[in-house]
């Protein structure tokens, strides 16, 4: 990967907030997750983290896909395996 993709906010910041979106599930299912009427603060920080990514990856594309085509594309299959791995335990726990 070049190196001055990987210093990049728009290439490592998706995969951080799809982190911090897959710690928040992760506490909340340890700590047992339970039903609610309503979606709890930790629901609605996940949405936002997921959500917020979008335009940054969107950046990200349009900028580096017609520079650095090859490892731009590795970039994004990460921010997409990361955002696919923040996603897996809300589907699979049905949250």
């Amino acid at each position: 990967m070049n190196v001055s993709l990987r210093k990049q906010p728009s290439a490592w910041l998706p995969i951080a907030m799809s982190g911090v979106a897959l710690a928040l599930v992760l506490i909340q299912v340890s700590f047992g997750a339970v039903r609610e009427a309503d979606e709890g603060t930790t629901a609605h920080l996940w949405q936002l983290l997921m959500a917020g990514q979008l335009p940054v990856v969107a950046y990200f594309a349009l900028k580096w896909l017609p520079k650095s085509r090859g490892d731009a594309l590795r970039v994004l299959a990460l921010q997409f395996a990361a955002a696919l791995a923040a996603c897996t335990p809300v589907f699979w726990f049905k949250l």
